[in-house]
């Protein structure tokens, strides 16, 4: 058997990276042959009124090495804080099993459990200081393989109402009430100045009206769910809806940053091959990334390769964030050698500055809505996890705001509204450039 201080601390290492706050709701598992020494359900956020409810059945453990040891496996809460003291243990004793540590909050040990042929347990536990805990299955015992039926409920208090919103979360079923209003009140916005000025839309600016509209479902659904996770502990199908809009809002919001990259619609009317081949491998890619999202949200750490989705999402994603930069970086480019062939300096310089102006706003969302939120959620606290949700909608709703302004369907839109006395100006900008 490999070493089992450093298997734990590379489990609790790994667990503790990917796993974010979870809903905690209502949960019911079945673990089947398992042989992990360290099982992690989920993560939440409790207040001085929480508790953790755990109901176990149809327990079977087995070892083909050694008689079970009952004392060596049970259920325990572990924060983030007590997580650095229990690593020290594990390094400190080559026998040391996380059930004995002084660090965890220990709810049960398989001693607990009814007697054969069918072993179970069922009990709550109140959860009296208020921090982010991980629930957590342990089984030391070396070889063995563990079976059982698990239901979780893990939820805060306040008199008669449960709330199974983590503590840092029971903020989001308002905060994307609000969202998902402003995203109605903008389609109405953009639909008005597309009927005002319908000989200038094209084709990229009904996407646009889409991509609106499927952003506001998608976060009308993700409140609906946040709700009656919230209330009842179960989302009540609202999280089918709330995958399905975000699957065709990601996939959009990709597109329409890859057309408009490209010029699509309002500069030409057709795409080149390798900007084809730039689609082709974004839409697969985005469906594939809204896979893992749904594996991740819906099952937990709790499976086997739940590291491994992670790992997939955040590949697919960085891939997909590279690819959509190439069709703006070739605009640029060739508006640059156009400018030395086709007379018209100033009309080139003003396409050229809007190209420029949307590769660095896409650049920044894609840095704070992938790196600066991430460390938001990092950094934290358990209570006020909202706000990196709060951010992450403020800086896509912005975004949104600046593409749709730059892109609006106006005849005079400044970028392309050309006075004659610039373009001796615009020559002189442009051969800066080249010099450059």
């Amino acid at each position: 058997m490999t070493n089992l201080p450093t298997t734990f601390a590379v489990i609790l290492i790994l667990l503790f990276i990917f796993t974010s706050t979870s809903n905690a709701e209502i949960k019911s598992l079945k673990i089947r042959s398992d042989d992990r020494p360290m099982i992690l359900f989920e993560k939440f956020g409790f207040t001085r009124h929480g508790v953790a409810s755990v109901e176990i059945s149809s327990v079977s453990v087995t070892s083909s090495i050694s008689q079970i040891d009952a004392s060596r496996l049970g259920f325990f809460l572990l924060t983030e804080e007590s997580l650095i003291q229990v690593l020290i243990e594990f390094q400190q004793n080559p026998n040391f099993c996380v059930v004995d540590s002084k660090f965890i909050s220990l709810l049960f040990t398989f001693r607990d459990l009814s007697p054969p042929p069918h072993p179970s347990f069922n009990k709550s536990y109140p959860v009296n200081y208020p921090n982010e805990y991980s629930l957590f299955f342990a089984n030391c015992n070396p070889e063995s393989i563990v079976s059982m039926d698990v239901r979780t409920e893990l939820y805060n208090t306040d008199g008669d109402k449960r709330d199974y919103l983590s503590a840092g979360l029971t903020q989001l079923p308002f905060l994307y009430t609000i969202f998902s209003l402003s995203y109605m009140a903008f389609l109405g916005f953009w639909i008005i100045e597309c009927v005002k000025n319908k000989l200038s839309v094209h084709r990229i600016h009904l996407l646009m009206c889409v991509l609106l509209l499927m952003k506001a479902l998608n976060l009308i659904c993700a409140a609906e769910d946040e709700h009656f996770v919230k209330v009842t502990g179960t989302p009540h199908g609202w999280d089918v809806l709330f995958y399905i809009f975000q699957a065709i809002r990601v996939v959009l919001l990709f597109t329409v940053i890859v057309l408009i990259g490209t010029g699509w619609s309002f500069l030409k009317p057709f795409l080149q091959e390798k900007e084809k081949k730039i689609l082709m491998i974004v839409i697969p890619l985005q469906v594939l990334a809204n896979v893992a999202s749904i594996v991740i949200g819906e099952t937990g750490p709790f499976i086997r390769d739940w590291v491994t989705w992670n790992q997939v999402f955040l590949l697919v994603d960085v891939i997909c964030c590279c690819a959509i930069i190439f069709p703006i970086v070739w605009s640029i480019r060739s508006l640059r050698e156009t400018s030395k062939t086709d007379g018209k300096a100033a009309r080139t310089l003003a396409k050229l500055t809007l190209f420029r102006q949307f590769y660095v706003l896409v650049i920044g969302y894609l840095y704070f809505t992938r790196i600066i939120v991430f460390a938001l959620k990092t950094i934290a606290d358990y209570n006020y996890q909202w706000v990196a949700n709060g951010a992450e909608e403020l800086a896509s709703l912005g975004f949104y705001i600046v593409m749709f302004y730059m892109f609006r369907p106006i005849a005079s839109n400044q970028y392309f509204l050309i006075e004659d006395e610039e373009e001796a100006a615009a020559e002189v900008a442009l051969r800066e450039e080249f010099e450059l």
